[in-house]
């Protein structure tokens, strides 16, 4: 395939990308295909590369019946296919030597590297308010990555804000290392996402 062919299909699911909130209930999803939505998604960029995301994965019919009080009763959470919880690592300064140690042992980086990023990271990690910002920045760049990823593959999927996230806490046994940060529908959808207005590119951006 050419260099050509890849921007275009890029560009084509970043067009038609759209939040669809009625899907098919009959429509199933494999756990393979999931799996490589999600294992595309552990491609998305964090700082340090500490890969700050958790995901829980809600598919059988059981775990998102479960689910659906905690979404306030939406129905795409049960007519959907699948959803993904995205949770945001709090601790994700644990992740220093999975991270790194692979890369010193390869000779990628020298242990002296190492242990200047594992200082910068610990010392970062004190401040509370950073590890909690860290969290949802960079697992929402992985939570972008399974939309596309997920249209790419022929699906469709909704972002929600809107759940209760100390009820989901308590629900699932999410650790606390871990906070709530969106739930994402998978699954194909019954009719169009309706239409919504974007603003022109000279109203979100300014040029230095």
């Amino acid at each position: 395939m050419s260099t050509t062919t890849y921007a275009e299909d890029l560009f084509t699911v970043l067009n038609n990308r759209a939040s669809v909130r009625h899907y098919d209930p009959k429509v199933k999803i494999s756990e393979a295909e999931l799996s490589e939505i999600l294992t595309y998604s552990t491609k998305a960029p964090s700082a340090w590369n500490l890969q700050h995301w958790h995901f829980t994965v809600f598919k059988s019919e059981e775990s998102k019946q479960k689910l659906l009080p905690v979404a306030y009763n939406q129905s795409q959470i049960v007519e959907s296919s699948a959803v993904i919880a995205i949770l945001g690592d709090l601790e994700a300064n644990n992740n220093t030597d999975l991270v790194y140690d692979p890369l010193v042992e390869a000779g990628y980086i020298t242990p002296e590297i190492k242990e200047t990023l594992a200082g910068q990271i610990s010392r970062a990690y004190t401040d509370k308010a950073f590890a909690r910002d860290a969290a949802f920045l960079n697992a929402s760049l992985a939570a972008m990555q399974v939309m596309l990823a997920a249209k790419a593959k022929g699906y469709d999927t909704c972002s929600i804000g809107g759940f209760n996230k100390e009820q989901f806490i308590k629900e699932f046994n999410i650790s606390e290392r871990f906070v709530p940060i969106m739930l994402i529908t998978i699954g194909k959808a019954v009719k169009p996402a309706h239409q919504s207005n974007r603003l022109e590119l000279e109203q979100v951006s300014t040029w230095l």
